[in-house]
């Protein structure tokens, strides 16, 4: 009797958030969207044109796509107001945080807001050669290592990864590279032994057809010197289980969760829009989550409110609906947004200033207010 009577409290819990899906508000989206995303061929661009299916099959929406070969060309046409979204990655981090190429005087923190994010089954990895012979981060030690020019994103990447080993880019050669792409054809052609990845990119699948093959390397959860060493590069990486893409060893290891693509925009996309579009995506999850490598990321019970980034307050009304936001979410979102108003603070502060070496001052005064405000600044040079 008490199985059955779960069972019925369970059916009765989704059917209500079926309905809230369903019949709370109404889907109203423009025309036309534009979102940036990494390059043509990556997991992220080929997630958005699956979505983009959607979008137009049951709206009649078109979204465009516009790939982007670094972190300033996939962020630039959202702050210049020509595309309402980005499908990114840590790029979306640097710019909140007005860091590497957005510390400059002509970006500044830029006021990123959430609707939605891919945790997917894949991980955050190094793609190496299998006929290098090397299995753990420690093996990398003198290999030549992809360095995405432009992608502060992943040559942090890089750097946390090394980390865990106890190693550093000085430890290993660095290959430059105008694309993330172009570093796993350096890999397959031979230049490269390594470069960052997502798993479950469709890249890897042409890496493990090639001669050279393709294996990734464990962070096994125990080390917890080695977790502390990556997240004190990138303090949003986080443990999981990986058990998606070619190369993963037994189908299943210890690694950092795959938080990519994050689906992004800024305050001047109305509640209305964010709403909208998040509602969309996930009452219409099915029509796109066998459309692209590791798109089951976006489902609904993948979702994390307790993320580096503020979420847009039209996203959360949907999740209230939905009954999956939380007070952590909540304490999170208020702390998330006290660090923007820090950091535009201090930026404003700064420009008033006039100050002689624009770059090496910001990154002194960012570290002060943020340290003045209780929050740990991160990043203190570039």
């Amino acid at each position: 009797m008490m199985r059955k009577s779960a069972m019925f409290v369970a059916a009765l819990a989704a059917a209500m958030v079926g309905s809230a899906i369903g019949h709370a508000g109404e889907v109203k989206l423009p025309d036309t969207l534009v979102t940036t995303a990494y390059n043509t061929g990556t997991t992220g661009y080929s997630q958005m044109i699956a979505v983009g299916g959607m979008l137009k099959n049951r709206y009649n929406v078109n979204l465009r796509v516009l790939p982007g070969k670094n972190d300033v060309a996939r962020l630039a046409p959202v702050k210049a107001g020509k595309a309402q979204f980005t499908a990114t990655g840590s790029d979306s981090v640097y710019a909140q945080e007005a860091v590497f190429a957005f510390g400059g005087e002509k970006w500044g923190p830029m006021p990123i807001r959430l609707l939605m994010l891919n945790r997917g089954k894949g991980c955050t990895t190094f793609a190496i050669a299998r006929d290098t012979g090397a299995k753990t981060l420690a093996d990398l030690k003198g290999k030549r290592i992809g360095w995405v020019r432009g992608s502060p994103a992943l040559q942090k990447a890089v750097e946390a990864l090394l980390g865990f080993a106890s190693l550093t880019t000085n430890d290993v050669q660095l290959v430059e590279v105008g694309g993330w792409a172009a570093s796993i054809n350096g890999i397959i052609d031979g230049d490269i032994d390594a470069s960052i990845t997502s798993s479950s990119s469709t890249f890897m699948k042409k890496m493990e057809a090639s001669p050279r093959g393709v294996i990734h390397p464990p962070l096994p959860h125990a080390d917890k010197e080695g977790w502390a060493r990556v997240q004190k590069v990138v303090p949003w990486y986080v443990p999981s289980i990986c058990t998606h893409g070619p190369g993963v060893p037994d189908g299943s290891q210890e690694s950092i969760a795959s938080i990519y693509p994050i689906l992004v925009g800024t305050p001047t996309v109305s509640d209305e829009l964010a709403y909208s579009l998040t509602k969309a995506m996930v009452t219409h999850f099915d029509d796109y989550k066998d459309g692209a490598p590791a798109a089951e990321g976006w489902a609904l019970d993948r979702q994390l409110y307790n993320f580096y980034l503020p979420m847009h307050p039209g996203s959360i009304t949907f999740y209230k609906e939905v009954g999956t936001w939380n007070a952590e979410g909540q304490a999170n979102q208020e702390e998330k947004l006290r660090r923007q108003e820090v950091l535009k603070t201090a930026w404003e502060a700064h420009v008033a200033s006039g100050p002689t070496d624009f770059v090496k001052e910001w990154q002194m005064s960012r570290a002060k207010a943020l340290s003045t405000a209780g929050f740990d600044p991160v990043f203190t040079s570039w």
